[in-house]
């Protein structure tokens, strides 16, 4: 009696990390270090937006009731919130350099299958593949 083919190792192996071409690598790092850069400069552009607000805001405070204060605390605290949120995204991207560099990019950092293509050219500094980022999200 004949055995059946073992096709579940020919199925699940899994391609050797580090496959992309020198070519591909330095495409990736360029499109990383090009968006790190906009970030920065978006990120800069708003710290001197928030500090161009903040003098205007204390040189035009006089008679302000308690609800311009609140009003006005609450805008400042919006700006800061935006201006962090670049900042993660930065680090984000940031990351994404860095596990370039060691080979990892491009694959899941939790089951350590391949993010697909689709993902990272929508989020390039995707760490889980989409599984593992909806098992994630449903938490």
């Amino acid at each position: 009696m004949a055995k059946p083919a073992d096709t579940k190792t020919a199925t699940s192996r899994k391609p050797a990390k580090g496959t992309r071409s020198a070519a591909e690598t330095e495409k990736i790092r360029a499109a990383l270090a090009g968006r790190r850069d906009e970030l920065q400069a978006e990120y800069d552009q708003t710290l001197s937006e928030i500090t161009e607000l903040q003098r205007e805001r204390l040189t035009d405070s006089a008679g302000d009731d308690q609800a311009d204060t609140g009003t006005k605390t609450f805008e400042r605290e919006q700006e800061i919130s935006l201006a962090n949120g670049i900042l993660d995204r930065i680090s984000q991207v940031e990351r994404a350099l860095e596990r370039l560099d060691e080979g990892n990019y491009g694959w899941c950092e939790r089951c350590g299958n391949p993010i697909p293509v689709e993902r990272l050219a929508a989020f390039p500094s995707a760490t889980l593949c989409v599984t593992c980022k909806q098992l994630e999200e449903r938490r």
